[in-house]
């Protein structure tokens, strides 16, 4: 008989009644309860509460019941203004206990439904200061922007969503602002919050005081990464900033001098650094008591995102251009400018200048060089590994040239051929790209530390040093070479030089980095190097910088559903159109190759802006991050990982390159695919110390494909032939937008 009796309330339960689909909304929001939230409690999807609200589809057991029993507590709290027109409203607690700020209460992500028997009133106040705002999830609609769907914190490659201590609303907010003036933050995980800031001074405060936002620092000596605030341009207008900059204001790359925003945040006895308020800007006040109080901005209408490495992320609503934002803060760290910028700070992040000594006789601990860094003090490149224009080299005349016997001359590929009549004959030129190359190479990669070069005359050469060495290597014959340890005979006029970024064999003694000379080395030829600048003090700098970036890399590919060790068909299939699957993903994974790229060329920044004159310092040289001997490092252990692929296919099949451009290769071939060029046999195994099929750093994928008749269209286009035209460069699309000048 009980289960009669069980079955019965089953059905009673199966038609629990509920209001309307508005009210169930308005009970919900006037209580503060988020969509995950409910969804949480109730053990279904964010979109499932949603439709709910929306009446697309109705509860079903077992949730409908709690569902309902909850929208019936929050009717007694929250009642509906309709019911208790011409008559006495019914009591509720909220009319006997102090109002509480809507804008001061926090609900938990996983909070229960029991939490409703908290009271508050639906109508919410300003909030007091230096109190933390509450999340929402019903936004307002933004000028110019889409309404955000659903949160993201349970979609693939998604930051996770707000959680609790000093930063429990994550890295950074996306702020917009309505057609009332009233300000919301986008956060990660789908967070939405109130910002009662009415001015940029107010906007700082909240943001340190109140908001939240930030994150952990990277390493245990390092600092915790500010606040950063993406102000969208209707945020700029609420603000007082223009939408976009003046041809002057764009030119000089900041807002200009005496701006009245500017005026108000120096009054606020705020400072800006020497870049100014532009599309990147840090927001401090100096550290007072060992308190760091530093606010980042970034102003997508003012050019931050450059689309370079940023695609169309500038054009995105708040919502989703928080998560693009989020999942790089999460995997690489919160942006501080450009992918380039963020690249070289990243390195400093996982590899701080300091750290806390040891206590001393009165258990103070002090600041003190951190072994393995780069410390906190420039060091002067060797006269080879400077740039034209650097105080080192102020003694030369203005206009001279210097040649490889004075100038270290490490950069990428830039080499092409004429095809042969043979490969005239093959119907494809199919090219393979390969994967974070700089970053592969930074791996592992011994650089100079903190010590200045040593000079050093008639030295033996050591591979294990880090320096830079004027030998000659003319002799190095490639049709003769050592390859496995053993000896090997190939076409070396069909190969490219490994000691020159243009491919031509060199002529005499040069300037080089020590993996260049020890590949010659590897080659079997001996060295004899005439001098050399040294560095006592060396280590792998960059190994954790680059497992960041990697893992940033192949976690956000394993989203977009391609996966490490797929088998070479799998891959190929997996790499067709993956940006398509979640464009936004797809602007990650750019980005991150474009930190790898831009964070190594930054360690050689140039003089920028007028005013300079060659022989005068500029401000990059200040940094102790200012280090061409390691970027030549590392770029040169990327050309010569690309030449030693390209001499262990040519030696098992006879294949040879017909294009290189930095980390692409281009190659003839009877079919389309890359596995036309690569040898693979059935259990999927490729010609050992060659090219290899996967998403892993160091790994190639296909770059593009060709007709070989396309290829001789483009020569006779560009007027040259193979060694004036690089194929390599416009494999990828087939198109040439533009007469190849060698710039």
């Amino acid at each position: 008989m009980s289960e009669l009796f069980d079955a019965i309330d089953a059905l009673v339960a199966s038609r629990s009644p509920l209001p309307p689909p508005a009210e169930r909304k308005r009970l919900r929001q006037a209580h503060g309860l988020t969509l995950e939230e409910v969804a949480t409690t109730l053990d279904v999807r964010r979109a499932t509460v949603g439709a709910w609200e929306s009446g697309k589809t109705e509860p079903r057991p077992p949730q409908r019941e709690p569902y309902a029993h909850l929208l019936k507590q929050l009717a007694r709290l929250y009642p509906s203004p309709t019911a208790t027109e011409g008559g006495t409203p019914a009591a509720t607690p909220a009319a006997t206990a102090p109002p509480v700020p809507s804008a001061v209460v926090e609900v938990a992500p996983s909070a229960p439904v029991a939490a409703v028997a908290a009271p508050v009133p639906a109508s919410p106040v300003p909030a007091p200061a230096a109190t933390p705002p509450s999340p929402r999830t019903a936004p307002r609609p933004a000028r110019g922007s889409r309404r955000p769907g659903a949160p993201r914190a349970t979609a693939a490659g998604s930051p996770a969503p707000a959680g609790s201590g000093a930063y429990a609303h994550g890295p950074l907010l996306v702020l917009d602002a309505d057609d009332e003036r009233q300000v919301t933050g986008y956060g990660t995980g789908g967070l939405l919050l109130d910002v009662p800031a009415r001015s940029l001074p107010a906007l700082v405060e909240w943001a340190l005081a109140e908001a939240r936002v930030g994150a952990e620092k990277l390493h245990a000596s390092g600092k915790d990464a500010d606040p950063l605030l993406v102000l969208t341009a209707a945020a700029c207008g609420r603000y007082g900033l223009p939408a976009a900059l003046s041809d002057a204001e764009r030119s000089a790359g900041r807002l200009r001098e005496g701006h009245k925003v500017i005026k108000l945040l120096e009054r606020a006895g705020w400072k800006l650094t020497r870049r100014g308020l532009g599309p990147w800007a840090r927001v401090y006040r100096p550290v007072t008591g060992g308190r760091r109080q530093c606010v980042q901005l970034c102003i997508p209408s003012w050019n931050a995102l450059d689309g370079r490495s940023w695609g169309h992320a500038a054009e995105l609503g708040p919502a989703e251009l928080a998560r693009v934002l989020g999942v790089y803060a999460q995997r690489v760290m919160t942006p501080v400018g450009s992918s380039a910028v963020s690249g070289l700070e990243l390195m400093t992040a996982l590899n701080p200048p300091t750290r806390a000594s040891e206590p001393d006789q009165d258990g103070k601990r002090h600041s003190e060089h951190r072994p393995g860094s780069l410390g906190t003090e420039p060091v002067d490149p060797a006269p080879c590994e400077a740039i034209d224009g650097h105080p080192v080299l102020a003694d030369l005349p203005r206009f001279h040239i210097r040649g490889p016997q004075e100038r270290l001359f490490e950069e990428a590929y830039d080499w092409a051929r004429d095809l042969t009549d043979a490969e005239c004959m093959q119907p494809h030129l199919v090219g393979i790209d390969v994967n974070l190359a700089f970053g592969a190479a930074a791996n592992g990669a011994i650089v100079g530390l903190d010590s200045p070069p040593e000079h050093v005359t008639r030295p033996v050469f050591d591979p294990a040093v880090s320096g830079s060495w004027l030998v000659d290597l003319s002799h190095v014959d490639l049709n003769r070479v050592k390859f496995a340890k053993k000896w090997r005979g190939l076409e070396g006029d069909l190969l490219p030089s490994p000691f020159t970024p243009t491919g031509e064999r060199p002529e005499g003694p040069a300037w080089y980095a020590t993996p260049t000379v020890a590949y010659a080395v590897e080659l079997g030829y001996d060295v004899a190097p005439v001098e050399a600048w040294v560095r006592p003090r060396s280590g792998r700098f960059l190994d954790g910088w680059y497992k960041r970036l990697r893992d940033a890399y192949v976690g956000t590919m394993a989203d977009l559903k391609v996966a490490e060790k797929l088998p070479p068909g799998e891959f190929l299939e997996a790499m067709d159109g993956y940006k398509r699957r979640d464009p936004e993903l797809g602007i990650v994974v750019d980005a991150v190759k474009m930190t790898v790229k831009g964070g190594i060329g930054k360690l050689q920044e140039k003089a920028r802006g007028g005013g300079w004159v060659p022989g005068q310092a500029w401000p990059a040289l200040a940094r102790p991050t200012w280090r061409p001997d390691i970027r030549a490092t590392v770029i040169s252990r990327a050309r010569i990982n690309m030449h030693r692929k390209m001499i262990a296919l040519a030696a098992a099949t006879g294949r040879y390159p017909v294009a290189v451009l930095s980390d692409c290769a281009v190659y003839t071939a009877d079919g389309p695919s890359p596995l036309d060029v690569l040898p693979y046999d059935q259990d999927g195994k490729t010609v050992p110390g060659s090219f290899r099929l996967g998403v892993s750093p160091g790994m190639v994928k296909h770059e593009g494909t060709q007709d070989v008749l396309w290829g001789v269209g483009v020569l006779e286009q560009l007027g040259g032939d193979g060694k004036t035209a690089n194929l390599a460069r416009y494999i990828k699309t087939g198109e040439v937008t533009a007469r190849d000048t060698g710039e």
